[in-house]
């Protein structure tokens, strides 16, 4: 290196962007532990003394079929300081450096439990999670998690949104004018600008989708504790749930989509500048803006019908239905065999 090599790294500036210009690469490639250990971001369970550790739901300790509930771990180390995990934690241990063992309840490799969206999956088990320390096999915390039917379910075959129309084009400027002469011996008019032309209409929106037909059964789970077993079936579709209707509910959407947004229309150009004389030219007229697009219209709504069990009656008011723009729904009552 030459006598007038400088190191980037004496320059604090410089140094600061190059860390900049590093850690914005990290992020965004979704790595760079190491990197992120040593800015102390987080913590490298390999080189970090735990005496115990613990697993909780701060959510609660149930889930519902199909919802999602984050897992949050306590590390503590000897000194009695509590290092917890990342995500829901906001903390510094990260869950590359532990394994999720779980039966019955799923998890990922971010600490997010979960039942199946199907509740036969779970119906009268309970769900077992073991955090192991993998540097650290001996080190573990245990968690039941149980499963709840008293949330607000929802099952939703409304229709799609209809497409937004495209926006016109903006019209062309008009060409300024020649410039004339002002000299007072030899005068000559400017020309005139020319029109701006008038910019384009803004397409309509696409209509929206309309629903398909839908069908509810409703059967009551036969427990000391009324459950609501319910079926939603569309063509080509089937949905099961159950519900518990103290604080618990089920809403069945069937609406027709939304028409799609209607396109803007272009803006007229602006008139070319009348030119420079004796007299000066004229300017051109500005085009017109283009009409702005309509919405489209809203799609048809779905027949909802519901054949439900003499014993579900007094519980109907745990099932709410939708169907905008669509038929008023059908009530049925019929007995109702268990669905599952």
């Amino acid at each position: 290196m030459g006598p007038g090599w400088k190191n980037p790294l004496k320059n604090p500036l410089k140094s600061q962007g190059c860390v900049a210009f590093l850690t914005s690469a990290c992020l965004f490639a979704g790595g760079c532990s190491s990197m992120k250990v040593k800015m102390g971001w987080r913590v490298d369970l390999n080189q970090t003394p735990i005496s115990s550790i613990q697993a909780s739901l701060p959510k609660g300790p149930a889930i519902a079929p199909g919802q999602k509930s984050p897992l949050v771990v306590a590390l503590t180390e000897p000194n009695g300081q509590v290092l917890l995990t990342e995500g829901q934690g906001a903390g510094k241990v990260m869950w590359k450096d532990l394994q999720i063992t779980a039966t019955v309840v799923l998890a990922d490799e971010h600490g997010i439990l979960s039942f199946p969206e199907d509740p036969r999956a779970s119906f009268g088990k309970v769900g077992h999670v073991v955090v192991t320390v993998l540097s650290r096999p001996n080190l573990h915390a245990e968690l039941d998690v149980t499963v709840r039917y008293d949330v607000a379910f929802y099952s939703d075959f409304s229709g799609r949104p209809g497409m937004s129309g495209l926006n016109g084009s903006d019209g062309l400027s008009g060409i300024s004018g020649t410039s004339g002469s002002m000299d007072p011996n030899n005068p000559s008019p400017g020309g005139d600008g020319s029109n701006g032309t008038n910019g384009s209409d803004g397409k309509d929106g696409d209509p929206g989708g309309s629903a398909p037909p839908i069908d509810v059964r409703l059967a009551l789970q036969p427990e000391t504790h009324p459950l609501l077993q319910v079926s939603v079936s569309a063509p080509g579709h089937r949905r099961l749930y159950l519900v518990d209707p103290k604080g618990g509910s089920l809403t069945v959407k069937a609406d027709g989509g939304p028409g799609g947004s209607g396109g803007h229309g272009g803006r007229g150009g602006r008139g070319g500048s009348g030119g420079i004389g004796t007299p000066s030219g004229h300017d051109g007229s500005n085009g017109l803006d283009g009409r702005n697009g309509f919405d489209g219209p809203q799609g048809k709504g779905g027949l909802i019908t519901v054949t439900y069990d003499p014993q579900v009656r007094p519980f109907l008011g745990a099932l709410h239905l939708s169907s905008r723009n669509g038929p008023a729904p059908i009530y049925k009552e019929a007995p109702v065999s268990p669905i599952w």
